[in-house]
């Protein structure tokens, strides 16, 4: 039976493989975004190009398998940003995937139909990937949970690449405890903590600045419920120049990553973008070496500090995204400030690889708004047991 496509998350809605094994995930579905290997399945990536130049998987991708094995079945290809290189979820090929919480608001990416494929209720849950923010972006405007894993935490095998430094594979759920599930399959159990409390809660001061009045009413209602379940709470300054600096170093990072993993196809195959990854690229393309060099060191600095502050048992609290998702075809000024603030804080839990959950609250005139919480490194099942409480 062919999957229910009203929503356009799928670009291949008749995807099906069976489980192979019985488990804790029997009876589950799950999609998967269009750049894991399925045996059988040539991924799109989000380009006509990249579909027509690359063979379909001949073996399923490791987290796929690892799901599959513990009696999850795999519904649908879910519909993917080109080269997973945005924030938006709108697709110059394939159509942008309809947000089901937000009307005429845009899904988020670039795991977009993932997102939309949980929040439509089509599967149980949804693997994604997360470079710069393309699990907790779409998770937030589409009011759902999401998690981006410590980086290295789960195997990246027979997934296709962005930015291999930042690159993770995260899952998207409508629960809390769908969440938690699915992390103890990918992550294994023997991480899991015997108590997972956190002891510190620390309130970014300068994330907290990028939200309206309005939207942090909202998610301060959370928050409290959040501080209520810990230690001592601390505000602090985590970004002494500010996080538009860590922004520039993420994104230059970010940018010679992608340029040298993808320039030999693009040379090759000379794809057509859509404009806004067309001109990502061409941006991509002109970077040197030398802010390369100096951007890592920077990126050590924080991502020390960071994990230093954190520990086992801290965790920092921030906003997901400044606000909810912005209009479908909306003015392109406006999406690209929105996609910084969004990068703005993203970039926090990116460049020092650390576990970040998002978690949905309900924002003015019913919007989807979320709040993050950013755990040590190695902490995730900590972290996502420690969310079933809030």
């Amino acid at each position: 039976m062919v999957l229910d496509n009203r929503y356009g998350a799928f670009i291949a809605p008749e995807l099906k493989v069976m489980p192979l094994g019985y488990g804790p995930l029997e009876g589950l579905s799950f999609a998967v975004k269009d750049v894991f290997a399925v045996a059988g399945h040539t991924s799109s990536a989000g380009n006509p190009t990249w579909l027509q130049s690359h063979s379909a998987s001949t073996s399923h991708a490791d987290a796929v398998r690892k799901l599959l094995v513990a009696g999850a079945s795999l519904k649908g290809a879910a519909i993917t940003d080109e080269l997973m290189y945005s924030l938006g979820g709108e697709n110059y090929h394939y159509g942008t995937p309809v947000n089901p919480k937000a009307s005429g608001r845009i899904p988020g990416g670039s795991s977009s139909g993932s997102a939309v494929a949980v929040a439509s209720g089509s599967v149980d849950f949804a693997l994604g990937t997360d470079t710069g923010g393309s699990i907790r972006v779409p998770s937030s405007y589409c009011g759902i949970y999401g998690f981006r894993p410590s980086h290295g935490a789960v195997d990246m095998k027979g997934v296709i690449p962005l930015s291999p430094s930042f690159d993770t594979v995260g899952w998207m759920a409508g629960t809390p405890e769908r969440l938690l599930q699915v992390g103890e399959i990918l992550l294994g159990k023997g991480n899991h903590p015997v108590k997972p409390a956190m002891e510190h809660l620390y309130i970014a001061k300068e994330a907290w600045t990028l939200v309206g009045e309005e939207c942090e009413s909202k998610l301060s209602d959370s928050l409290k419920r959040l501080q209520a379940n810990s230690g001592r709470t601390v505000d602090i300054d985590i970004a002494p120049k500010g996080l538009k600096a860590w922004m520039n170093i993420f994104r230059d990072l970010q940018g010679h990553e992608i340029w040298a993993t993808h320039r030999d196809w693009i040379e090759r195959e000379q794809p057509e973008f859509g404009p806004d990854i067309a001109e990502r690229f061409a941006w991509a393309s002109s970077l040197g070496e030398k802010d390369y060099a100096q951007a890592r060191l920077l990126r050590e600095d924080i991502s020390s500090r960071l994990r230093l502050l954190l520990g086992e048992t801290g965790c920092l609290v921030i906003p997901t995204v400044p606000g909810p998702a912005p209009l479908k075809g909306g003015d392109s000024i406006q999406l690209e400030r929105n996609r910084s603030g969004a990068m703005m804080l993203c970039c926090i839990a990116g460049l020092a690889g650390l576990p970040q959950v998002t978690l949905p609250v309900i924002g003015e005139d019913g919007l989807p708004l979320g709040l993050s919480v950013i755990g040590g490194y190695g902490q995730d099942l900590r972290l996502l047991s420690w969310i079933q409480n809030v």
